[in-house]
């Protein structure tokens, strides 16, 4: 039995796909295995998977594409490590990432079920290294949340102040993985945190302060599929949400910014700006906010007084107390 199990969910990325595999296969913790997941593939993705003459790959294939969810819990399901880690076929991990997670494990208390770790994105061009840049400055002035543990991490993850990035970072017991049923089938956003909160509900989450996955900006749902998602999920956990509220914590607002940034990046520029009313706009969060504005201005040009309209909302976010704010009514 390896010690890991690597879960790749694949779908029509043969141009990744070996990326991702290799990342994994070359890690310097090698008692592992690659459970890659062909969720109904059409185009190479099987050749790429005939090229691998290497026992510890072993490919489970769907006859029909049924989404990424059901991938991963088809991989859980076949897992035969004690521990799983989540790789999506468009990411690549660091060679060190499951040594340094196995590590910060190693001495704590059957408590902790799992790990996480940072990840940085592949943003490619000027516009991508500005963005990043901005935010990386601009994060200073939020408040560090809590990184790690168990029922204090809930409020931090409804929040969006932690994001665990399940599908590519976490390392989580397999028999945990198992007994919270794995990840929700019926979402198609959030299934990152949502199963992390789940998991929460089994033991803690230890966290390696170090980017360890290196992942790809992805193309997002419609805006319409977002904001039902987060509905969805909010109402799922209703009962956190009221008492994390109550502690302090911004989560409808912080949605009503993710819904916002969706709406505006689409074109739909009323609708997002309507969405800010009442949205949470740390200062981390500036730079993407004025790229999904500015985005959805060349997508669907406004008569000027509009254009003016959108600059100005963003400046005035950009001019707020640079401090975790909330635009209020």
């Amino acid at each position: 039995m390896p010690r890991v199990s690597v879960v790749i969910p694949t779908y029509n990325r043969a141009e990744t796909l070996p990326r991702a595999i290799d990342s994994a296969l070359e890690q310097t913790m090698d008692d592992l295995e690659v459970v890659v997941v062909d969720d109904g593939s059409s185009d190479e993705t099987q050749s790429v998977l005939a090229d691998y003459d290497d026992p510890r790959v072993r490919p489970i294939v769907h006859a029909t594409n049924q989404g990424a969810n059901v991938a991963r819990n088809t991989g859980i399901e076949y897992a035969r490590g004690e521990y799983i880690a989540f790789l999506d076929s468009d990411d690549t991990w660091q060679p060190t990432k499951l040594e340094r997670q196995l590590e910060a494990l190693e001495g704590r208390s059957d408590d902790w079920v799992g790990v996480y770790c940072e990840t940085s994105y592949d943003l490619s061009g000027t516009d991508g290294h500005v963005r990043g840049a901005a935010a990386s400055v601009l994060a200073r002035a939020d408040e560090e949340p809590t990184m790690e543990g168990g029922d204090e991490l809930i409020g931090e993850i409804l929040a969006d102040n932690v994001q665990p990035d399940a599908g590519s970072t976490l390392l989580v017991r397999t028999e945990v993985a198992r007994e919270v049923d794995g990840f929700d089938e019926e979402l198609d956003r959030f299934q990152d945190p949502e199963f992390c909160l789940r998991v929460l509900e089994a033991g803690k989450l230890a966290y390696v302060d170090e980017s360890l996955v290196v992942r790809e900006e992805t193309g997002q749902p419609p805006a319409d599929v977002i904001k039902a998602a987060s509905d969805q999920y909010l109402a799922s956990y209703a009962d956190a949400v009221e008492r994390f509220e109550a502690e302090g914590y911004e989560i409808r607002a912080t949605h009503r910014l993710l819904v916002a940034k969706a709406y505006l990046s689409e074109g739909r520029l009323l609708r997002g700006l309507w969405y800010l009313r009442g949205a949470a706009v740390p200062a981390r969060t500036v730079p993407g906010l004025g790229w999904a504005a500015g985005t959805g201005v060349r997508r669907r040009p406004l008569p000027i007084v509009g254009t003016i309209l959108v600059a100005f909302v963003v400046t005035l976010l950009y001019l707020a107390t640079p401090v975790r704010r909330v635009l209020t009514e």
